[in-house]
């Protein structure tokens, strides 16, 4: 080893937190050096973008479409030629199984989903889905024998609010189960539709601390690994997410007729109020984000001062704390504003998704996989939601991001170089042999 990288690696290895691990007999001496096939798991990538393909080369594979149930049948093809023994559970995520040797222990889960977004990119969800198998590929080409047993996790429907990985967890209600939910079918329905049983749901649930691990791959969907130069993220935990539903009203009347200083202009109070949200946000140091996404303007005419107004505003944290008291900022310089306007306001909180730490454990795991595979790293927090955030409940929880090219994510521009999703996955093979190897405790 020359001088520097011994240096390197004296230095990763100091600051790297550590796993407390209760010892397990070593796997085969060799296991450091294995690494996954990147080309295969490319290759799956290409032609699981098949399915829902759009003319601008993105894709359009949302939850319980047509295109979505071809894509799970080509990832399920590929979990049985792995070794995979693949069922659908109640809630219709696929969970491909392979049994470990010691008897007691619990599961360790790798995976993610492969449902898209409304013209959506080929990575998100894919990279870690069809990651996750080639891990397992992986593992029985080398003739592993795992400790812990090992699954495979495809969860449905993340994109339009973690249904299938809120199902495994039993937080699908039978009110959601009965409402109207996509192409004239009720969620129920839906389910059903990809070989779910929803009768069953009420009754099917993973209990906390059934669960040894869970470990997601995926993309960044942001552009600080790509802006920076690095190869991996690993992450300190997934934003909390709150938001309103706001409704501003003042008095519609004759544009031409009506003085400015008589004026109760619903528009100008919500322009006000939606500076004032950015403001806000970016007065507090961090990485917390505030957004105003959807903006409607009644009665819309242009020869008529505006009387209503109705807008969204959401806000992200990984501390819910955080959020509290940027939403009580918000809400007393939006009173200070109506009462200028002359206006009145309405905000009617919409569910809030609890942000979700990731795990010491798993962390330190991914960061000495990575720190062994000589690649570079960093620790961010996920803006976005994704299913670990569910499994983070029954579960020590950690991510892996890979980079995306220019932060690019929901777009058919969405593109993460074959490189980075090879070493992605070969971080998550080296992840798991840790986990299976090392009792975890956390």
């Amino acid at each position: 080893m020359h001088r520097r990288d011994a240096i390197h690696a004296l230095g990763a290895a100091l600051l790297a937190p550590r796993l407390p691990l209760r010892r397990r007999p070593a796997p085969p001496a060799d296991w450091n050096a294995w690494r996954v096939d990147g080309a295969r798991v490319n290759r799956w990538l290409s032609e699981l973008s098949r399915f829902g393909r759009n003319a601008d080369g993105g894709v359009s594979r949302v939850g319980f479409t047509d295109a979505d149930i071809e894509g799970r049948g080509y990832t399920m093809e590929r979990m049985r030629a792995a070794g995979l023994e693949v069922e659908i559970d109640p809630a219709g995520n696929i969970l491909g199984r392979r049994e470990g040797t010691a008897p007691g222990l619990r599961p360790i889960i790798i995976g993610s989903h492969v449902d898209s977004v409304l013209h959506g990119g080929n990575y998100d969800g894919d990279v870690g889905s069809l990651g996750a198998v080639e891990v397992a590929l992986t593992l029985a080409e080398r003739g592993y024998r795992n400790r812990h047993p090992l699954w495979v996790a495809v969860w449905c429907d993340e994109e339009s609010g973690l249904t299938g990985s809120r199902g495994f967890i039993g937080q699908v209600s039978a009110e959601q189960l009965a409402a109207p939910y996509r192409e004239g079918r009720t969620l129920a329905e839906c389910i059903a539709r990809i070989g779910g049983d929803p009768a069953r749901m009420s009754s099917y649930r993973t209990d906390p601390g059934s669960v040894a691990s869970y470990v997601e791959l995926h993309i960044e969907q942001g552009g600080n690994l790509d802006r920076d130069g690095q190869d991996i993220a690993v992450v300190e935990g997934i934003v909390g997410i709150r938001s309103w539903n706001v409704t501003i009203d003042g008095f519609a009347n004759h544009a031409g007729t009506t003085p400015m200083a008589e004026r109760k202009n619903a528009l100008l109070a919500a322009a006000e109020l939606i500076l004032a949200v950015d403001s806000i946000v970016k007065a507090e140091p961090g990485r917390q984000v505030g957004t105003v996404g959807r903006l409607s303007v009644e009665p819309g005419a242009q020869n008529v001062v505006p009387g209503r107004v109705l807008h969204s505003i959401e806000l992200r944290d990984l501390e819910m704390a955080k959020l509290e008291r940027l939403w009580s900022r918000i809400r007393a310089e939006g009173d200070r504003i109506m009462e200028r306007h002359g206006t009145s306001w309405e905000h009617v909180e919409k569910a809030v998704n609890t942000g979700a730490r990731s795990s010491a454990g798993v962390r330190s795991a991914i960061g000495e996989a990575t720190d062994g595979l000589r690649l570079s790293r960093v620790a961010l927090p996920s803006m976005a939601g994704h299913d670990a955030q569910s499994l983070a409940s029954v579960a020590p929880m950690g991510m892996i991001f890979v980079p995306s090219v220019g932060g690019i994510s929901h777009s058919p521009k969405e593109y993460t170089a074959p490189e980075d999703v090879t070493n992605g996955v070969n971080v998550l093979l080296q992840t798991t042999l840790r986990l299976d190897q090392a009792g975890l405790t956390d």
